[in-house]
């Protein structure tokens, strides 16, 4: 039985007629027009992504730059003036003098 129909599917095979060299060639030429839209289409998705990727960098080298600048502004806020050896020597007399003053009531 199964011999018969593979018998029968070639024999219907065989009969039918070849396919002509101008339906071949809308056929390339359909394919490679698909395959040229799907590469363009690709590329396009890549070069959005790209400049997704790229724009996210930015944004978190901005938001680095200010986090940074703003702990440099806070670290300038807090950061005790330099006092000079001449007065701290000024501040340290008069310290010493007030105490001296203190003790002779």
């Amino acid at each position: 039985m199964a011999e018969k129909a593979k018998l029968a599917a070639l024999k219907k095979m065989k009969a039918k007629p070849p396919i002509s060299e101008e339906v071949l060639a809308q056929r390339k030429a359909a394919r490679l027009a698909k395959e040229e839209a799907q590469a363009a289409k690709r590329a396009a998705k890549i070069a959005e992504r790209e400049a997704l990727k790229a724009q996210q960098l930015s944004e978190k080298a901005q938001q680095l730059a200010e986090e940074e600048a703003a702990a440099e502004a806070k670290a300038a806020a807090s950061a005790k003036p330099k006092v000079s050896e001449a007065e701290k020597k000024a501040a340290r007399d008069a310290r010493y003098a007030a105490r001296k003053k203190r003790g002779r009531r």
